[in-house]
């Protein structure tokens, strides 16, 4: 089965948005969110949704989530690439304790890692991935996300 990635067309939501899953109901039409807005994305894992911003070209990849000093819960990154492959991040001028799932083509994740604010040692991914989800340290766990489980990702317009 491939990866769901739902572009601009309506989508099913989980989980609840005070845990940083996608809105619910839009209070000025009543009607459900359908995308998200642009620049985010939906990564969901089951009953658990992280609102990611995109990070899809080189130079937003290079800069992440340097110069934050917080990223609430239920927030993170998501960095889309052209192709899969080893991906190496560090963590210069990051000063919030980040894991980072990588996934494969089909939304799988292939490996977790936790990453120390400062430091700029790099982590690789211990297989290719062409998606990496940075989220605040300890959000995987918390919720039992773990190696093998796939996301279901929905991109706002791009």
């Amino acid at each position: 089965m491939g990866l769901t990635l739902l572009v601009g067309g309506s989508a099913a939501c989980a989980g609840e948005a005070g845990n940083g899953a996608p809105p619910g109901d839009d209070l000025v039409t009543g009607q459900a969110a359908r995308i998200p807005p642009r620049g985010l994305a939906w990564v969901i894992f089951g009953a658990d949704t992280v609102v990611a911003e995109v990070a899809r070209t080189d130079a937003e990849r290079a800069r992440g989530l340097m110069e934050r000093e917080e990223l609430p819960e239920g927030r993170g990154m998501i960095f889309v690439f052209p192709d899969v492959a080893i991906r190496s991040f560090w963590m210069q001028n990051t000063y919030i304790p980040l894991d980072i799932a990588f996934m494969d083509s089909e939304g799988v994740i292939v490996d977790i890692q936790a990453m120390e604010p400062l430091d700029e040692t790099f982590t690789s991914s211990a297989a290719p991935a062409m998606f990496a989800l940075e989220v605040p340290q300890g959000w995987f766990g918390a919720r039992g996300i773990g190696m093998g489980q796939r996301a279901v990702m929905v991109f706002g317009a791009s």
